[in-house]
């Protein structure tokens, strides 16, 4: 029988549980690799990988590999495969391209389309006739990976993603992905705890996926049964027969498994996400097996006649505005609720923010690194008994803050302080000379220049001259004591260099984890300062939030706006604090409409207008941008703007948006939402501090994409040429 190579995908992370998957379906010579495990089995191994694999996101089956030095080569290796063997001249094809450090072939739409025209003209000279593209169900979906120098020409049996188990509703996107909600229960015991008769309950179930992937592990439910659709079914060596008795198989596991199901149970507070559990535990086939109930979190507790077992939760991340004090209180009173109702259960919960696990006051096991989407998350699995109880105590930013404000103006230069001083010295001359010639009153002085001295300093002129100091967090294999005598030193430098009063020197720290720091609230000061840029007047606040409310490294795409405004109509998403409108008005806009969830900023935006002098036809709208944008698009009387700037955040799972929200894994739906918005002529800049970002051009045909990121980089940043991306979007 033949033996194949094979390859199934999987999220960061999430490689070894997936390795785990393939040794029980009888994988061969299983390897873990990045983003997945290589293996080797017959078509059967291949189908079951397809139906059974509960991590993956798709499953490879390797045609050939070979080596690109150039475009021709990529064509030409893939003519080398004999396609008449994979599929009929009237027969329907996809291709997906993934390029990584190759010079030849870096755009990904490019190189898909020498995959698709090799394939085709070999079938046409064979038939004379060609296959067409599809790219929702094609007969098959070919995938190919350039890695320096060498290509992997796969096809995709999946055809979709796995993860799409065929339940969810097309229209509702949850906070994690099936995947993703799998390995989670995995790693927590999961199966072990169901075959011992164990409870599962999620008392913060949203749409369901935890509890859904919980039963269909649990009732031995292949996840891939529900599915109407594989990459598979349309390929010419595809098996019908060996098939449907795989699928024979999984009917009569599914029926055996549903009769030993152990008690499955959630809670929402939010009556509309239970209906919507519901309806995905019926479409999975479990009416009448998941109990869901519409309870809050205070509330939360087991029925008297449910064994004890595992508690799994996906509970906010507080990423957004004014989340992080309401979601350190959730997270308290959540724990005093296992701890109070919920002895002797396992937990695991998965969260965004490792400083909230503190705030349960339960210590876990060593937390497990997963990925929801672009967000590193940390897996914690907790044994809820009485010697794993502790009273959390809040750790206080401001008082580190000021502890080493203090020690800036007490203790004396060391030479490393001095080495940071001429630095400062040094770019001050430069930097300085450039801000006065371009008149830029507000620059970043210093960005990490010193690995001793991992801050960036932004410098403010208005009336006085301020500095807002970011510590980037050190590792915690640095010791603290001297994280805070080296900060402490850079502080007191600054202040000296720049010539100011050590009050004038503001000090946050940036935490790696967080995705929207600019909207952590750190105090309640209220002191705002007046700057200028390109002839428009900005408030500033240097003490209540981690960001000033001026993002500076946007500087040059806000002017470039200013420039081309003129006459204009103007959109702005997730305006922040309006500073783009305030630009575009000053610029000659002739109406502008600003889009942002938080009150606190669209009145800070409202105090920005006043500022300018600004009125007229100038609206401030407090909405989900992403809900907005698609209302809008698909409104019979869609509004038309000559200029939008776009400008989401990477991440966010706010209580105040209906779905999580992922730039990498959202781009296209939220451009393509967008540009339905511009009218003839119109620009559409699209702005993301990313560092990973990959713009989908493929799936954006029909746009006119130019990345602008290496022009808009401004002097001062030059350092970071990764701090944002900015495409200018046409249609």
């Amino acid at each position: 029988m033949t033996q194949y190579q094979l390859f199934a995908t999987t999220p960061k992370a999430m490689e070894g549980i997936l390795a785990n998957e393939i040794q029980a379906l009888g994988g061969q010579n299983v390897q873990q690799k990045m983003a997945g495990a290589a293996f080797q089995g017959d078509l059967a191994l291949a189908y079951q990988a397809c139906l059974w694999l509960r991590t993956a996101s798709r499953v490879l089956l390797l045609l050939s590999s070979f080596e690109v030095k150039s475009q021709q080569d990529l064509y030409d290796g893939v003519q080398r495969v004999d396609w008449s063997e994979h599929l009929n001249a009237d027969d329907s094809l996809a291709v997906s391209f993934n390029s990584k450090n190759n010079p030849a072939i870096n755009n990904t739409h490019f190189g898909a389309l020498k995959v698709k025209d090799a394939i085709v003209d070999q079938i046409r000279a064979k038939f004379g006739s060609r296959p067409n593209v599809d790219t929702e169900y094609p007969s098959i979906r070919v995938n190919v990976y350039l890695h320096n120098d060498t290509a992997q020409l796969s096809l995709d049996l999946s055809g979709e993603s796995s993860h799409k188990r065929g339940y969810r509703e097309v229209s509702i996107a949850a906070p994690i992905k099936e995947n993703l909600a799998a390995a989670i229960l995995l790693r927590a015991g999961w199966p072990d705890i169901a075959a011992q008769g164990g409870s599962l309950l999620d008392p913060m179930c949203g749409s369901g996926t935890l509890l859904v992937e919980g039963a269909l592990i649990a009732a031995d439910i292949a996840p891939g049964l529900h599915r109407d659709y594989f990459g598979f079914l349309g390929w010419k060596q595809h098996d019908p027969q060996l098939w449907q008795s795989l699928l024979d198989d999984a009917h009569k596991r599914r029926e055996a498994g549903l009769s030993k199901l152990p008690v499955i149970a959630g809670f929402d507070q939010d009556r509309r996400t239970v209906t919507t559990a519901l309806q995905h535990i019926e479409n999975a086939g479990l009416a009448g097996k998941i109990h869901i109930e519409k309870r809050n979190i205070a509330d939360a507790a087991a029925a008297l006649s449910w064994p004890k077992g595992l508690i799994v939760c996906n509970p906010p991340y507080g990423e957004r505005l004014g989340d992080e004090e309401e979601t350190a209180a959730l997270y308290r009173e959540f724990g005093d609720v296992l701890k109070q109702r919920f002895s002797g259960w396992q937990a695991a919960i998965i969260i965004g923010n490792p400083e909230l696990g503190f705030r349960l006051g339960i210590r876990s096991q060593k937390p497990v690194t997963l990925f929801n989407g672009a967000l590193e998350c940390k897996l914690l699995r907790l044994t809820i008994e009485e010697s794993a109880f502790f009273e959390p105590k809040a750790k206080s930013q401001q008082e580190r803050i000021e502890h080493i404000s203090r020690r800036a103006q007490t203790e004396s230069t060391d030479s490393h302080a001095e080495m940071f001083a001429n630095r400062l010295r040094k770019n001050l001359k430069k930097l300085g000379k450039w801000a006065e010639k371009n008149r830029i009153d507000c620059y970043r002085l210093y960005d990490a220049d010193l690995p001793e001295y991992a801050v960036a300093v932004d410098v403010y002129h208005s009336d006085q001259t301020w500095v807002n100091v970011q510590e980037y967090e050190p590792p915690k294999t640095i010791d603290p004591a001297k994280a805070n005598q080296r900060l402490a030193g850079a502080l007191r430098e600054i202040a000296r260099v720049l010539e100011i009063p050590a009050e004038q020197v503001f000090l946050k720290i940036r935490r790696k984890q967080k995705s929207t720091d600019q909207y952590e609230k750190l105090g309640d000061s209220r002191h705002f300062h007046v700057v200028t840029e390109g002839g428009c007047k900005f408030w500033v606040n240097f003490e209540d939030y981690l960001d000033t409310g001026l993002f500076l490294d946007h500087r040059p795409v806000r002017l470039l706006i200013q420039q081309q405004a003129k006459g204009k109509r103007f959109l702005n998403c997730f305006a922040y604090t309006g500073s783009a409108t305030v630009h575009a008005i000053i610029g000659g806009a002739v109406s502008s409409v600003t889009v942002d969830m938080s009150n606190t900023y669209l009145d800070w935006a409202q105090r920005n207008f006043t500022l300018n002098g600004i009125q007229g036809d100038h609206q401030l709208i407090r909405a989900d941008c992403v809900e907005w944008l698609s209302g809008q698009a698909s409104s019979k009387r869609r509004p038309q703007f000559d200029l939008i700037f776009l400008d989401p955040p990477t991440f966010s799972n706010s209580k105040r948006m209906d779905e999580a929200f992922d730039i990498q894994k959202d781009h296209v739906s939220l451009i393509r939402n967008a540009a339905a918005l511009l009218a003839p002529g119109g620009i559409l800049y699209f702005s993301t501090n990313f560092r990973r970002f990959k713009m989908d051009q493929q799936a954006l045909a029909g746009l006119i994409l130019e990345d602008l990121s290496a022009k808009l980089i401004p002097e001062d940043f030059a350092r970071d040429a990764r701090i944002h991306s900015v495409w200018k979007i046409t249609r």
